[in-house]
């Protein structure tokens, strides 16, 4: 996938890396690298548990290139979906030059478990920053003794308050991750802003209006598979798109009265992916029941949700 740019002479103390933000779910993760990246690559809803695989975003600037992958988040597995989520963010904490670890300033000084533990495993490896996140929502001199509490522990190089919504502080965490990169060429040309093809984006796109349409089970119990995407004259796109439930129960909340539930979530996905794409679209969108798909091996790999 590529920006407007082209590829320019890099400077001889160029520092280029991976970082990967990690986290318990709905603290922010993707909402900070949407902010830093300055476009909506990942997909953002008030529920946890959005993301579920790793998304690739690669920030760029003349002396630096990061590139940063926002994974899902840190949870105690139910289903073998979960698992594969889990491996998705073990994948880029082992690929990574820096771990940003994303606590939300409402929880205080204590990490939920999952993330400690994810956390101390990392060790010294490799230098573990922790953004304390959502920053605006609260008075100043409460953020103190928190960042004092989590110091006090010695796992984090740096310790940075941010707010992603309000994009605060963000100039300050990007040049604190440039000092830390090593110094090395670009991984990718200046006009690439991910690896990921278009299609990835489509699915997640879907799948964000689904969560935004439906409460309760819906929403995690849905995949999506794209099954047809192709231009049909400049400047127009047909996408074909199943949307996968695990029950019949679920596909008729999922199309609803005459189809007005469907209709909706057309609607939203559609505005959506034409202006990721910059063209008009044309959306179909189909329901299909897959009994059982989270917790089927084959069916995840088939999805996308490999094991990595």
């Amino acid at each position: 996938m590529s920006d407007d740019g082209a590829t320019t002479t890099k400077p001889e103390n160029f520092r280029c890396g991976y970082v990967a933000l990690v986290g318990a779910p709905n603290v922010g993760k993707s909402t900070l690298m949407n902010a830093l990246l300055g476009q909506k690559l990942s997909i953002v809803t008030p529920r946890p548990q959005t993301t579920r695989r790793r998304v690739l975003g690669i920030y760029h600037e003349a002396a630096a290139q990061i590139v940063f992958l926002d994974t899902p988040g840190l949870i105690t597995p139910k289903y073998l979906l979960h698992q594969r989520m889990l491996s998705q963010a073990a994948s880029a904490v082992a690929d990574a030059d820096i771990v940003a670890v994303l606590s939300d300033v409402a929880d205080g000084s204590h990490l939920p478990p999952e993330v400690e533990k994810f956390v101390r495993s990392i060790g010294s490896a490799k230098p573990v920053y922790l953004l304390i996140n959502k920053v605006d929502s609260v008075h100043k001199p409460t953020i103190l003794p928190v960042i004092a509490a989590f110091a006090a522990t010695g796992l984090y190089r740096e310790i940075i308050p941010i707010s992603a919504l309000k994009r605060s502080n963000l100039d300050d965490l990007l040049r604190t991750i440039i000092r830390d990169l090593p110094m090395q060429p670009a991984f990718y040309p200046d006009d690439i802003v991910s690896e990921h093809p278009e299609r990835f984006f489509v699915a997640e796109f879907i799948r964000e209006a689904v969560f935004e349409q439906f409460r309760e089970e819906i929403p995690y119990s849905t995949a999506v598979e794209i099954q047809e995407f192709k231009e049909r004259q400049p400047g127009n796109a047909y996408i074909a798109a199943d949307i996968i439930v695990e029950r019949d129960s679920q596909k008729g909340i999922l199309i609803g009265r005459g189809g007005a539930a469907m209709k909706s979530v057309g609607e939203t996905a559609r505005r959506q992916i034409e202006e990721f794409l910059g063209r008009i679209v044309f959306l179909d969108l189909h329901v299909k029941v897959r009994e059982g798909w989270r917790q089927d091996a084959r069916a995840l790999s088939q999805l996308g949700y490999d094991e990595l």
